[in-house]
Order: C-alpha cells, then sequence, then structure tokens
C-alpha cells in the first residue's frame, strides 16, 4: 500500500464512522484501532468520553483528542522514571497538536464549532442533515486522521 492510498483510506474510515453516529474521537480512534493491540468495542469505549470536546465541554477537540489516543497506544512511555522516553512522547504530541492548529486555527472544540449552539446537559445533537451541514467535524475528524495517518505510516513502514 502507497503512503497515499494508506492516508486516503483512514481520513474515509474516520468519516464514515463519524457520519454512523460516533463522536469525533471514536471517529479517529476507530480508524486505526486495527494497528493497536485493541478490539473495536473497546477502542470504542475508551474513546467515548472525549467527543464534544470531552463530554461537550468544548474543551480539546476531539479528532484531536481521538488521534492522540492512538498516538499514546502506539508510540507512548511507560516507566514514569524514563524522561527522554516522556520528553520524545510530549514533542510528538506537540507536533500533532500543532499541524492540527495550522490546518484548522485552534485545537478547542467551542473556537472550532464557536457558532454552532450546542446542549450542555448530556444530550446529544440530533445527527441530520441540519447537523451536518452546520458542523466542520467530519472535515476535522478527516484532518486528525490524515495528520495522524503521515506520521503512523513512517512507523509502520520501519516495523
Amino acid at each position: 500500500m502507497t503512503k497515499n492510498d494508506f492516508i486516503s483510506s483512514r481520513k474515509k474510515i474516520a468519516k464514515d464512522y463519524f457520519l454512523q453516529g460516533f463522536n469525533c474521537a471514536q471517529s479517529v480512534a476507530l480508524a486505526f484501532y486495527d494497528l493497536c493491540d485493541i478490539d473495536k468495542e473497546m477502542m470504542s469505549k475508551l474513546s467515548s468520553p472525549f467527543g464534544g470536546g470531552m463530554g461537550q465541554m468544548r474543551e480539546v477537540c476531539g479528532a484531536v483528542s481521538g488521534m492522540l489516543i492512538i498516538e499514546g497506544i502506539i508510540s507512548g512511555y511507560s516507566s514514569p522514571t524514563d524522561k527522554e522516553d516522556k520528553k520524545r512522547v510530549y514533542e510528538e504530541t506537540k507536533s500533532l497538536g500543532e499541524k492540527f492548529k495550522e490546518i484548522n486555527g485552534s485545537i478547542i472544540c467551542r473556537e472550532l464549532l464557536s457558532s454552532v449552539p450546542h446542549s450542555t446537559d448530556g444530550t446529544p445533537a440530533e445527527r441530520n442533515q441540519e447537523y451536518y451541514k452546520k458542523r466542520p467535524c467530519a472535515e476535522l475528524v478527516e484532518n486528525a486522521a490524515e495528520i495522524l495517518a503521515e506520521k503512523l505510516f513512517e512507523v509502520i513502514q520501519k516495523n
């Protein structure tokens, strides 16, 4: 598989998950679950709280959170005393977030969706044509999947 094919397929998978009704974090994470030692249901559960900018708080965009969940599973550190590994992970995290911000202007959900009213009582918005018309979320999910796929393709090629 070429790099372009890998990136295109992951973007499509992520967008398809979003259009099925998964939140933005789940959509990105699920587009890569097959590269992790975790099944689809567990990945869906693990990433579920991060939709709506973390439970509708509109903080960090769920697409970014989904991207970082996968980053952590694939390239994260596990030793609390390995400062070099911790530094590497933080640098990679910043790089992914900065790329997303460069493309979209922010990594903060409320800034990305500033013109879209939202529920604060936990009720998910009805997924219909109006929902998708008002929100750039499907595109944000694709952007996060593309950024992550670009990075992971290199990692996969090395292994």
